[in-house]
């Protein structure tokens, strides 16, 4: 069974995997352009100091993915840390590991030391935002409902237009990822 370390060398980095998009490139490029890690931060310094890696399990057809692997590179970049990205479909013994309520949910970051070590995970989506989500799928009909595919497909599309054009969005993922690898990373000696 390969460690957590031996993907993250086998892995592609986050720019190559943003560089090599099929779904949603132009829309995370966009998001990637117009955010702006906040001056002055705290987490930034923190992350140059601690030096991790992240890893993340993530794939380019997933709105969330498309939102968040887009502020992580820029605090990535800010920090000077390194990314590595792994296909979640091509890695589901690691994707596993690391399941969401019991399912397969997207992107999960892996926060890992220095040496290899997993020391904290963030995702698949800013808790604010998933409130908001879970809130917009009351609305859905059953699967079985007739109207269910049309109006699964308003609900995607409504989503991800909100996705590339809502900053507040963008900075409660930064906030979540920042809370999280914050209070992870303090506790590293």
């Amino acid at each position: 069974m390969k460690t957590e370390q031996q993907y993250f060398e086998e892995a592609i980095s986050l720019q190559e995997y943003m560089d090599k998009m099929e779904s949603h490139k132009d829309n995370s490029q966009l998001i990637y352009d117009q955010f702006h890690v906040p001056q002055d931060d705290e987490f930034i310094t923190l992350l140059k100091e601690k030096a991790p890696h992240i890893l993340a399990i993530t794939e380019d057809w997933c709105g969330d993915a498309m939102l968040n692997n887009s502020i992580l590179r820029r605090v990535a970049e800010a920090a000077d840390i390194e990314v590595r990205v792994v296909y979640r479909d091509q890695n589901l013994e690691l994707m596993d590991r690391y399941l969401t309520n019991g399912g397969r949910s997207i992107p999960v970051y892996l926060l890992m030391s220095p040496d290899g070590h997993v020391i904290s995970r963030w995702g698949p989506r800013a808790p604010k935002l998933q409130e908001y989500i879970l809130e917009l799928r009351n609305d859905l009909p059953a699967s079985d409902d007739p109207t269910f595919t049309d109006k699964r497909t308003a609900f995607i599309e409504k989503v991800t237009a909100e996705y590339i054009s809502t900053p507040e969005y963008w900075l409660w993922v930064y906030e979540d990822i920042r809370r999280e690898f914050t209070a992870e990373l303090q506790k590293q000696s």
